[in-house]
């Protein structure tokens, strides 16, 4: 494991959450792991962890970018990130505003449907009461 496979992965579990990263490491196979492992290095260990920019402005870039290509798969997890970025709801409003003018108003719309419906989920599960486990 190189340090930057190892950084790559500390970063992706503090802006993805453990549940997240862990879902995605069981869901991994002989196919894919060569490709997951470019990501860990490149986007987390590299990208991420650089200190040129806040966690909060990448997330805006990253969420803008993703509308303006058409990349709407990605949306709900990075919005879903927003909770430990520090972009706020309006942060991400401006980022898809600008995606309106540059890339198309379709694109940022789309966008926009897709936070509001991850923003709601993320409301309705902060709602939820802690469910007690049993021993």
């Amino acid at each position: 494991m190189t340090d930057r496979f190892a950084t790559g992965m500390q970063v992706r579990r503090n802006i993805l959450g453990d549940d997240h990263v862990n879902r995605a490491e069981s869901d991994k196979t002989d196919f894919d792991t060569p490709f997951q492992d470019l990501i860990t290095e490149g986007a987390w260990g590299t990208v991420w962890a650089s200190d040129g920019i806040s966690d909060r402005e990448r997330s805006m870039l990253t969420l803008a970018l993703l509308a303006a290509l058409g990349n709407f798969e990605e949306i709900p997890m990075h919005i879903r990130a927003t909770a430990r970025t520090g972009a706020s709801k309006q942060d991400v409003l401006e980022a898809f505003q600008h995606v309106a003018i540059y890339a198309g108003v379709p694109r940022a719309n789309h966008a926009l449907k897709l936070a509001k419906q991850t923003f709601a989920e993320m409301d309705a599960d902060a709602a939820l009461p802690e469910q007690e486990t049993q021993p």
